[in-house]
């Protein structure tokens, strides 16, 4: 672009950018085996950032004033001071600038309420310039120094013209972000399927790696209206039982499996994975299902739990 101040970024729904924190680096020398650290988060759904509270005792719902990427923001404590080993970190650990104080607080809510007039125009600005983009939210940072518009869109999209015309407009830096429907789906919220509020809006910090095979290995039926969420990708709650029937997986003989039972040798034709029964097409009685728990055969050649070339042709754009 003409000005460097101004810049977009493309957010892939599998690839959403970690902001690491950028505040006072504590000393590198200290030999401590054990650092006090504290939990702050930005959104009201989002991850959770990690700071040193520099001697500062923080309770949880308490806000603190940090540096990050995109400038001085005031995030809510969600984890309070505790202790962990030094060896855990990953990169140096950065302190807050101070606690919050009420002229802070004032200054956050007077910047929620300032989105909202943002996002109007925004909105209105798309429509002057005619593009095909769906504006999702706005995050106007807490220093001022930037104001980030978030959107969908089926292309990409040419927006130079409108980053000039807000920047004109606000006299900031300008960024603009295109996002992915699961993220569109954890900023807007809604019910899912269950009756309950998305849990990517409501509890989940981030994404995590949802698959085809899941639904295959938790017997589901591959029907893209039964395992995909209201933002059309595969349901995030496949990922919370998927443990529990992977350790099923590793005790229960699969489909297709050959098995000896007290009546002879067979082939595994159906599995219940929480009840552990197997129903069993026995070599000499072809046409009368043998049902068995699993307990009671030996496996002598186990089968795999695969998902077809044609099935993942179908819904491949599940995983997207």
């Amino acid at each position: 672009m003409e000005n460097n101040d101004y810049f977009t970024e493309k957010i892939s729904p599998k690839n959403k950018p970690a902001e690491s924190v950028l505040g006072s680096e504590l000393p590198s020398d200290s030999l401590s085996e054990n650092v006090e650290i504290i939990g702050i988060r930005f959104k009201d759904v989002g991850k959770v950032y990690y700071f040193a509270p520099l001697g500062v005792s923080f309770k949880q719902g308490e806000k603190a004033v940090v540096e990050t990427t995109r400038g001085v923001e005031c995030g809510e404590i969600v984890v309070s001071n505790r202790e962990i080993p030094r060896a855990s970190l990953s990169s140096p650990l950065k302190g807050i600038i101070r606690k919050a104080t009420e002229a802070d607080i004032k200054q956050l809510e007077q910047n929620r309420a300032k989105e909202k007039e943002i996002m109007r125009t925004f909105i209105e600005k798309i429509h002057q310039h005619k593009l095909e983009m769906k504006p999702i939210d706005v995050d106007y940072t807490f220093d001022g120094s930037k104001i980030l518009f978030y959107f969908t869109s089926e292309s990409r999209v040419d927006f130079r013209d409108l980053v000039k015309d807000l920047a004109a407009v606000y006299r900031t830096r300008i960024e603009l972000r295109q996002i992915g429907v699961r993220d569109e789906a954890k900023m807007l919220g809604g019910l899912g399927i269950c009756g309950r509020p998305f849990c990517c809006s409501s509890f989940l910090g981030e994404f995590q790696p949802v698959s085809i095979k899941m639904a295959k290995e938790q017997q589901l039926s591959l029907n893209p209206t039964k395992i995909s969420g209201t933002c059309g990708r595969l349901m995030c709650c496949l990922k919370y039982e998927q443990n529990c029937y992977e350790d099923f997986l590793r005790t229960t003989p699969k489909c297709g499996a050959s098995v000896d039972t007290a009546e002879g040798h067979g082939i595994v034709t159906d599995v219940n994975l929480l009840t552990g029964m197997l129903t069993i097409k026995l070599d000499k009685k072809p046409d009368v299902p043998f049902i068995v728990n699993k307990e009671e055969v030996k496996v002598i050649k186990d089968a795999q739990v695969r998902v077809s070339k044609s099935e993942m042709k179908d819904l491949k754009k599940l995983e997207d």
